[in-house]
């Protein structure tokens, strides 16, 4: 029973890496459109699901004692993780603004040292630092590098995501409600760039208004699999399945786009996806032990 569980949490991790690499897809297929525009629609999605979820629990809009800052701060970092990746989604091949993104969870080992006050053992350093390294691969930080800045911004997202799930955590232990935080931020972030699309907007035509309620429908099919995934099994038995998303963009991107990621990029996925595999394992070894 609890090896079909596990089954069943891999099964909708991949899923959830498959709907996220439609989400960047769509994305990039939306054509040359303000990255807060394209934010909008996506987080407008994913906060009609979360507030349909709200009302069929009828759940209350209302905040845990003490979450209340920490919700606002997950909103706003979600937000620039969000802006951060689709901009880097528009500049940088696919597997590339993936990877970058997928950094996050070594960024959340960082953040859960000052945030929740964990203890941070050599192993998870030396993971960090091993991931580290391998961005640095992808990011190929030279001046002659004309894809320096939107790597920077791509490693600026999974940064912000890793924060932005160090404060999910943060609230799910004193006992919040999943839907309330999805919904919470989706509307944050919706109300946050809409002045800014509003100023710089950019007419779109009924294709890309589609594509756009596209990839907002997407995003929350991989929001929905990747908490159904960790409803099923703890999120350090599974979590190293959702790097198929880089295999995932890989494919779309060269079927797609024509993309294909450069030696150097190949080397720092290996590097990351290797750290993650062995802290995956480091872990699970540790729990048998135990």
């Amino acid at each position: 029973m609890i090896k079909s569980r596990k089954n069943i949490a891999i099964l909708l991790i991949i899923l959830s890496a498959a709907c996220f690499t439609g989400m960047n897809a769509c994305v990039r297929l939306s054509g040359d459109l303000p990255s807060v525009e394209k934010s909008f629609f996506r987080n407008f999605v994913a906060a009609i699901f979360a507030a349909a979820m709200l009302a069929k629990s009828k759940t209350p809009l209302k905040i845990q004692k003490g979450c209340g800052i920490a919700m606002l701060l997950r909103a706003a970092f979600g937000t620039a993780g969000i802006l951060c990746n689709f901009y880097a989604i528009d500049k940088l091949d696919l597997a590339d603004a993936s990877m970058l993104n997928k950094l996050s969870p070594f960024f959340a080992v960082v953040f859960s040292a000052f945030i929740l006050k964990e203890k941070t053992s050599p192993m998870q350093v030396a993971a960090v630092i091993l991931a580290f390294a391998g961005s640095l691969f992808i990011i190929r930080p030279t001046f002659s590098n004309m894809a320096l800045v939107p790597s920077l911004i791509g490693f600026s997202g999974g940064m912000a995501a890793g924060a932005a799930y160090t404060l999910v955590r943060y609230m799910k232990q004193r006992g919040e409600n999943s839907a309330l935080i999805v919904f919470c931020f989706s509307a944050f972030s919706c109300i946050f760039t809409l002045p800014f699309m509003i100023a710089g907007f950019v007419p779109m035509s009924g294709k890309q208004l589609v594509i756009l309620l596209l990839a907002g429908l997407f995003a929350a099919g991989g929001q929905f699999a990747i908490t159904g995934a960790y409803s099923f099994a703890p999120a350090k038995e599974v979590s190293v399945f959702d790097y198929s998303q880089v295999i995932f963009s890989a494919i779309t991107g060269y079927f797609l786009f024509g993309q294909v990621p450069v030696l150097l990029s190949w080397v720092g996925y290996a590097i990351i996806v290797a750290t993650a595999v062995w802290t995956f394992v480091q872990n699970n070894s540790k729990k048998a032990a135990e």
